[in-house]
């Protein structure tokens, strides 16, 4: 296919009537935050007042107030704040079969991801917050693509989206992604136009699952639209067509696929792939040319790139840089999401997301404010641009007062209300003798040591070892520059303690002082994190909820990068 997308009037007109009423509602309730933010707490509590969570924390009695600020403060004083393992017990019950105990009736899912102590989080997805929250939000995100792209869903579009059904409750409700259930209510005219079905998402092998997708997506010459949360994922699906492009084409000229997959997979994605010679010589032609095709090779009309772009994201964002034609695709924050919430996303080209106060009640803590025993919760109208704050919701999906974990940082305002873009979760912040080293400042010392050296480091992670009271700093090298690293290694561990002591004066207070010892240096072998990553993925960790941090205090991760030392 080798002509111009076009602007799909008909899908564009759906799209805008949806979201036009959606971008209505967000103004209204964004020119008097406060109030949306007093109705949706109304509405919440209203909702779930007669659950068990409801009457041991007196709902019923809360609602009874007349104002929002009467509300807000009955809120906080019958409702403390909450991390996931309060919740736990209560949704437990609702696993098991019991109905009305955290949120009104039953789930019609659950949502899964991470927990800090081992154990996955269960987040009941209520019938209301799926398709009345969560779908009326895609709704305005879709809108919001073609008012910056009218060629966006002209093309063919790759969303990558997590895995439907992950598996079944004890009481045979399904958990998996919500991103992967919602993909199937996708109206047909737009669905018809995805590269893969949600399907593919069901390979095990993370190597052949790639594979697969980019196989389906690069036979297509007119892609216009390309979304995967993280952009890791980015940098993984390029590294593996620059591997098997040449099988790739091959495959698209018999419209078969040579790798293995489980036969009733293959049953479902199989009819995908088209036989196309034509596109397998346009590819076969790129590779002889271009020796490593980029997308913007083999995407020449790819409208809209998003992903996330904020917090460490933008140390994968610097490896795919050169390979897309900024001028032709426009690179977009995917918004601030969580398995947990969504909260928002942007509606112009800034990273800055605009909260939702009709969908969701936040309240926030000042990060001066996190190791205080009485923080001050402040709403939604208080925050003050650039200031950071840490994040807690309550939302229809049984999370109270509900701490994320995440520090943001506060943009402009569209009309009354703050936008926000995510900046670090809290345990970004290391702390092994009160030095609270942040994420930022430990990629900033590396960046600033390696352009001195004119070294490339494709990966760096550093980890906050407890029983050497000692930091630890890993390092992958450009191919080019192995050796010179290898040489190099304690000069460069040495001067990246020295710039964070620059960055952080407690750290170098405590360096100093010798609370903590000199940190270590380790090289680490090529194409680490794709390879930590399948680790991980080994030991039973999902795809779609892998998370990761670039300094951290972890003795599993740091069990695993020990495995990756050169």
């Amino acid at each position: 296919m080798r002509h111009k997308p076009f602007i799909p009037l008909i899908i564009n007109i759906g799209i805008f009537f949806l979201g036009i009423v959606r971008h209505l509602h967000l103004r209204k309730a964004s020119r008097f935050p406060n109030f949306s933010a007093y109705k949706t707490l109304q509405r919440i509590l209203r909702h779930n007042q007669y659950t068990e969570y409801g009457k041991a924390h007196h709902f019923s009695e809360i609602l009874q107030a007349t104002t929002p600020e009467q509300l807000f403060i009955r809120y906080q004083r019958a409702v403390k704040p909450n991390d996931y393992e309060k919740l736990r017990p209560y949704v437990e019950r609702q696993k098991n079969g019991e109905k009305d105990v955290i949120i009104s009736g039953r789930p019609i899912m659950y949502a899964t991801t991470s927990g800090t102590t081992g154990k996955p989080k269960w987040v009941p997805i209520s019938r209301m917050y799926l398709y009345n929250l969560y779908h009326r939000m895609s709704e305005h995100w879709l809108y919001i693509f073609i008012r910056q792209r009218p060629r966006a869903f002209g093309g063919h579009i790759l969303q990558i989206v997590g895995k439907e059904v992950e598996g079944y409750a004890p009481d045979g409700t399904l958990y998996g992604s919500v991103s992967g259930v919602l993909v199937k209510e996708i109206p047909h005219i737009l669905r018809k136009r995805y590269t893969a079905p949600p399907d593919v998402m069901t390979i095990d092998d993370p190597r052949i699952r790639n594979y697969v997708i980019m196989c389906l997506a690069i036979q297509w010459e007119d892609l216009t639209f390309w979304a995967t949360a993280n952009p890791s994922t980015i940098v993984e699906l390029l590294h593996t067509v620059d591997e098997h492009l040449d099988q790739m084409a091959d495959d698209i000229e018999k419209g078969e696929f040579s790798v293995e997959i489980d036969d009733k997979i293959k049953e479902v994605i199989a009819p995908y792939l088209h036989a196309n010679p034509e596109r397998a010589k346009q590819l076969r032609q790129l590779r002889q040319r271009y020796a490593t095709p980029s997308p913007k090779q083999y995407f020449p009309y790819l409208q809209i790139l998003s992903t996330w772009k904020c917090g460490n994201a933008k140390l994968y964002m610097e490896k795919f840089h050169d390979r897309f034609n900024w001028q032709q695709t426009r690179y977009t924050e995917l918004g601030y999401i969580a398995t947990e919430c969504r909260f928002g996303h942007p509606v112009d080209a800034s990273n800055d997301s605009v909260l939702f106060p009709q969908y969701h009640y936040y309240e926030f803590v000042d990060e001066q404010e996190l190791d205080m025993n009485n923080k001050h919760f402040l709403q939604i109208s208080e925050l003050e641009r650039g200031h950071r704050y840490c994040v807690y919701i309550t939302t229809d999906c049984g999370l109270y007062r509900y701490n994320m974990n995440d520090i943001v940082e506060v943009g402009g305002r569209y009309i009354n209300s703050p936008t926000v873009h995510f900046v670090s979760k809290v345990n970004g912040i290391v702390s092994l003798t009160g030095e609270k080293l942040y994420e930022a400042q430990f990629i900033r010392a590396v960046h600033h040591v390696a352009e001195i050296h004119n070294l490339r480091l494709p990966f760096f992670v550093g980890f906050a070892n407890a029983e050497e009271s000692a930091y630890e700093f890993y390092f992958e090298p450009a191919k080019k520059d192995v050796d010179k690293v290898t040489a190099l290694l304690p000069r460069l561990t040495e001067e990246v303690d020295e710039a964070m002591q620059q960055l952080n004066i407690e750290y170098e207070s405590k360096r100093n002082s010798m609370r903590l010892k000199e940190p270590k240096g380790h090289l680490l072998v090529g194409n680490a994190y794709s390879r930590f990553k399948e680790l991980c993925l080994a030991d039973g960790f999902r795809d779609g909820q892998f998370k990761f941090n670039l300094l951290m205090q972890d003795k599993y991760r740091q069990g695993l990068f020990n495995k990756l030392v050169l």
